[in-house]
């Protein structure tokens, strides 16, 4: 387990992490939260009565508020969603910033969570949680065109469906930086139509 840890932490600490200079944009975090046994980390399905993206697969976060770190910000969400406690000790480093078409930065934070976390899903905000293993997202992304844009449309395969970005590309991302070692960039990968208001 602590070799995990502290692997994990060493690759986020050698990955050159790129903000995004957008001050147009308001600042989010989400949290990529590591769990034993597995290694796992934690996903959701948002409940189908929020106002934005209801029913969406989305990593736990939301926006940064003002004065928050980053990482405060992914820790006070995954209490609030997921009813998980971490402390400041639980971060282990940053992916890069993701710009999103319904108008925020996200910034993903990697945390540490431990074994077997006591979890209790805030039903206001979160309809499904999955515990997902990291080999599942160890898998090649499909892009597509669209005539929306000129970036391609990312698509994880997970469950037997697709996880679009912003989530697909974060995870996309975890995958190149923390499992394979390659400094994958992902913020130019582009949104479905349906995620962009």
């Amino acid at each position: 387990m602590d070799s995990l840890r502290s692997r994990v932490a060493e690759a986020l600490r050698r990955f050159d992490r790129r903000p995004a200079d957008r001050p147009d944009l308001k600042p989010a975090s989400v949290a990529i939260a590591l769990i034993e046994p597995g290694p796992a980390f934690l996903l959701t399905r948002r409940a189908s009565s929020l106002r934005g993206h209801a029913g969406q697969w989305a990593l736990p976060g939301g926006r940064t508020e003002p004065g928050e770190t980053y990482g405060e910000a992914a820790r006070r969400e995954l209490a609030e969603e997921l009813g998980l406690e971490l402390g400041e000790e639980a971060e282990l480093g940053l992916l890069d910033d993701y710009p999103t078409r319904s108008g925020y930065v996200i910034t993903p934070v990697v945390l540490w969570a431990g074994t077997d976390p006591a979890l209790r899903p805030s039903p206001d905000e979160v309809s499904e949680l999955h515990q997902v293993p990291l080999e599942l997202i160890d898998v090649e992304p499909r892009f597509l065109t669209i005539p929306e844009s000129d970036a391609p449309v990312i698509q994880l395969p997970l469950f037997g469906r697709f996880v679009h970005a912003p989530t697909g590309a974060v995870l996309h991302q975890f995958r190149e930086v923390v499992l394979h070692g390659r400094p994958t960039r992902v913020a130019h990968l582009e949104q479905p139509v349906f995620a962009w208001r």
